[in-house]
C-alpha cells in the first residue's frame, strides 16, 4: 500500500483503521470500539479495554521466547562504561522494583515523580510504575529545585524516585540536594523517596523519608502487571506554558501503546530485534516515546546514552555508538547535528567509524534547517528525515513514513500528515487558506490515539489552550503552510514559547523570575536565533527609577537568578538594560518585532505601536552591545 492509500483508508473509516492497529497490542480485555466521543470535544480511545503498558513493553517478549534479546544498552562515555540488559533481566528488575513500591503503598492511580539522569534505572522506574498502574511524571534532571517543587505540588506524588547525581562532562550534578531543596519549597510532601546511589556520589539519606534503591527491594515479592482501563493515564509530562505555570500533559495508556507500535513499523521501518537510538533525554517527550516505550513495545533494543554529541570525548561519539551497537535508525535534534558539524565540518571524525548499517536519521524538536540536513545526508549517505510533533501529541503529526513508502524529501518540510491527523492551515477567523498561504496550523478533531486527552487537573486550561480559538480543531500553536502536494512547512511559534536546543521553554516563566529581582521594574524575554541551539533567550531589563547600581552587576544577578530558578537548561546568558520596551497602545509588549530586530530581519512597523522611535533606540542598544545582526530594518 502507498502512503496515499493508507492515509485514505484511515480517512474513510478511522474506527476500522484504529481497531486494526489495536490488534498489535496484547489486551487483557479487548476494547469494544476505538473512539469514545460522548464528551466531545473531549475524546478518548479504547476506554473500555483493559491493558498493561509494562506487559506490552517487557513481559510479552519474554513470554514469546525472546528473553535473551537485548532490551537496553546503556552507553555512558561520561562514566567510561557500557552494559546491556536482556528482556528477561529487565522483567525481573522491573517486577522487583514494582513489588518494593507496592509494599510501601504505591497503587494504581498514585503519582510517582522520577528525577533521574540517563541511566537504565530511569526506564526501570517508568516501567515499574506502569506495571502497577501508577502514573509517573518524569522531571528532567537539569531542572532546578524551584521547577521540581512546582511539579511536586501539581502532581502530588506518593513517592519520588531520584538518583544521587547526574554526570556532565567534567562535573557531577548533585541531584539529591536539588531534591531536598525542592521538598523544602513544596507544600506537598511524598510518603517516601527512593534514591539510586551512583558510584560517583553517594547522597545523604533523610531518615524516615529516604530509602536506598537496592536496600528497599530486599526480600520483597515481585509485582505482577496490574490491568488498567484504556483511558487510564500512563503518565503526566509537564511542558512549558505561556503563563509560566507548567502544563501537565496526560498520556492515556491504550492509545499510547497502539500509536507508538504503529509508528515503529510505519514511520521508522523498524523490525523487532533491531537497535533503535533516540539520542534525547528521558525528561522530554522523545525520551518517553522513543527511548522507553516505543522501541520496547516493538521488541527492539533501545540505547540509553549518557553523553553529549561533542566533548564526550569528541564529535565522533554519535558515529561510534552507531557503529558499536549496529544502530539502524538514529533519532535526534537538529541542534545535536549542528554541534557536531561546528566541531567537525569536514566529517573527519566520521571517517573513523563504519556507519553503513544505519538506514535513516530522523530529526525533530525544532525546525531542521536545510544546511544541516544536506550536510548530514552527504556525511551519512542515508535519508535524513525531518518530522514534526509536539509533547502534546507524543509522536509525529507529519513525517516521511519510511515503513509505508519513502516519499521524495523536500528540504525544509517535515513532509506530510500521518494517518489520524487532518492538518489544516487556518486564517485568524478559522477559515482554511489556500496552498502556499501562511496561517495557523490546526488539526481537525478528534486527535488520534496516543495524543493528549487533556491536562492534569486542568480541563478549563486544556479547553482554553487548545480548543477554544478554533472550535472543532486542536490549535497547535505553530504557524505554517501546506504546498500543492500536501507537504507541510512549519514557520514559527504563534506564542512565546521558545526552542532552546530542542527544549521548549516559556519566556513567560523567565520573565517571572527576572521581575522578582528588586531592581527590575519591567522586562521582556525573546528568543533570538542561534546557529548552534536554534534559539537562545535574551532578556531586556528596565531598571527601577532611582537605582544607581552598575547595570553590569544587575545583569549578572539576573542571569544567576534564571539559572537558579529554571536551571541551566534555559541557557540564559544574554541580557541588557534598556530605557523602555516597545509596546502596543494597549500595553502589549511587541516581542515578535523585538526578535526580528535582534536577528537583523526586516519587519513591518506594527500599526498599533505606541512610540515608533523606541525601535530605533532598541536597535542601537543591541548593536552597541554586539547582540544584533547588522541589517537595515524596513520601516
Amino acid at each position: 500500500m502507498s502512503y496515499s492509500e493508507v492515509y485514505a483508508r484511515w480517512k474513510s473509516d478511522p474506527e476500522a483503521f484504529w481497531m486494526d492497529a489495536a490488534a498489535s497490542i496484547d489486551w487483557v480485555k479487548a476494547p469494544t470500539k476505538a473512539l469514545f466521543d460522548e464528551n466531545a470535544p473531549l475524546y478518548e480511545w479504547y476506554s473500555d479495554g483493559m491493558v498493561n503498558a509494562c506487559w506490552n513493553a517487557v513481559d510479552r517478549h519474554v513470554e514469546a521466547g525472546h528473553g535473551d534479546r537485548i532490551a537496553i544498552i546503556h552507553d555512558s562515555p561520561v562514566t567510561h562504561s557500557t552494559h546491556e540488559i536482556t528482556y528477561a533481566e529487565l522483567r525481573d528488575r522491573v517486577a522487583s522494583l514494582a513489588g518494593a513500591l507496592r509494599a510501601k503503598g504505591v497503587e494504581k492511580g498514585d503519582r510517582v515523580i522520577i528525577y533521574m539522569p540517563m541511566v537504565p534505572e530511569a526506564l526501570e522506574a517508568m516501567l515499574a510504575c506502569a506495571r502497577l498502574g501508577a502514573i509517573h511524571s518524569v522531571v528532567f534532571g537539569g531542572f532546578a529545585a524551584h521547577e521540581l517543587a512546582v511539579r511536586i505540588d501539581d502532581a502530588k506524588p506518593k513517592c519520588i524516585i531520584a538518583a544521587s547525581c547526574g554526570i556532565e562532562p567534567g562535573r557531577v550534578v548533585h541531584y539529591k540536594p536539588l531534591l531536598d531543596g525542592a521538598l523544602a519549597q513544596s507544600t506537598h510532601q511524598p510518603d517516601f523517596c527512593v534514591i539510586f546511589q551512583r558510584d560517583q556520589e553517594v547522597a545523604h539519606l533523610e531518615e524516615g523519608r529516604d530509602v536506598a534503591w537496592h536496600t528497599f527491594q530486599y526480600g520483597v515479592e515481585p509485582a505482577e502487571c496490574v490491568p488498567v482501563e484504556g483511558n487510564h493515564p500512563a503518565y503526566i509530562l509537564y511542558t512549558s506554558g505561556t503563563t509560566g505555570a507548567p502544563k501537565g500533559v496526560i498520556r492515556a495508556t491504550g492509545g499510547h501503546l497502539v500509536a507508538l507500535e504503529w509508528t515503529m513499523t510505519n514511520i521508522y521501518a523498524m523490525e523487532p530485534g533491531e537497535v533503535f537510538w533516540a539520542a534525547s533525554d528521558v525528561g522530554w517527550v522523545v525520551g518517553h516515546s522513543y527511548i522507553c516505550y516505543a522501541p520496547l513495545i516493538h521488541g527492539c533494543t533501545t540505547i540509553v546514552f549518557e553523553g553529549k554529541p561533542v566533548g564526550t570525548p569528541d564529535p565522533g561519539t554519535f558515529w561510534r555508538v552507531v557503529r558499536d551497537h549496529d544502530v539502524k535508525v538514529l533519532f535526534t535534534a537538529p541542534t545535536a547535528v549542528r554541534a557536531i558539524r561546528r566541531e567537525d565540518p569536514e566529517g573527519e571524525f566520521h571517517k573513523k567509524y563504519d556507519t553503513s548499517g544505519l538506514r535513516a536519521l530522523f530529526l525533530a524538536g525544532e525546525r531542521a534547517d536545510p544546511d544541516t540536513i544536506k550536510w548530514a545526508e552527504a556525511l551519512l549517505n542515508v535519508p535524513v528525515i525531518d518530522h514534526w510533533w509536539q509533547t502534546e501529541t507524543g509522536y509525529a503529526i507529519a513525517a516521511n513514513p519510511l515503513g509505508i513508502e519513502a516519499l521524495p524529501v523536500k528540504v525544509g518540510s517535515p513532509s506530510v500528515a500521518m494517518p489520524g491527523y487532518d492538518v489544516q492551515i487556518l486564517d485568524e477567523a478559522g477559515h482554511p487558506v489556500k496552498p502556499g498561504e501562511l496561517g495557523a496550523i490546526a488539526i481537525k478533531l478528534p486527535l488520534p490515539p496516543g495524543t493528549l486527552p487533556g491536562l492534569w487537573n486542568a480541563e478549563a486550561r486544556f479547553r482554553k489552550s487548545y480548543l477554544e480559538h478554533f472550535p472543532g480543531y486542536y490549535e497547535t500553536g505553530d504557524a505554517g503552510m501546506v504546498d500543492e502536494e500536501g507537504y507541510l512547512y512549519i514557520m514559527a511559534r504563534t506564542d512565546d514559547v521558545i526552542n532552546v536546543a530542542g527544549h521548549r521553554l516559556s519566556t513567560g516563566a523567565m520573565e517571572e523570575v527576572l521581575t522578582s529581582h528588586p531592581d527590575v521594574a519591567e522586562c521582556a524575554v525573546i528568543g533570538v536565533a542561534d546557529q548552534l541551539k536554534g534559539q537562545l533567550p535574551m532578556g531586556f531589563l528596565c531598571i527601577s527609577k532611582g537605582v544607581e547600581r552598575p547595570h553590569g552587576d544587575i545583569v549578572k544577578e539576573c542571569v544567576k537568578l534564571v539559572r537558579d530558578q529554571i536551571g541551566p537548561v534555559a541557557a540564559f546568558k544574554l541580557a541588557l538594560v534598556v530605557e523602555r520596551l516597545p509596546k502596543t497602545r494597549s500595553g502589549k509588549i511587541l516581542r515578535g518585532t523585538m526578535a526580528k530586530i535582534a536577528d537583523g530581519e526586516t519587519f513591518k512597523m506594527p500599526a498599533t505601536i505606541d512610540d515608533p522611535a523606541i525601535l530605533d533606540e532598541l536597535r542601537t542598544a543591541l548593536l552597541t552591545l554586539g547582540y544584533a545582526k547588522e541589517a537595515e530594518a524596513a520601516k
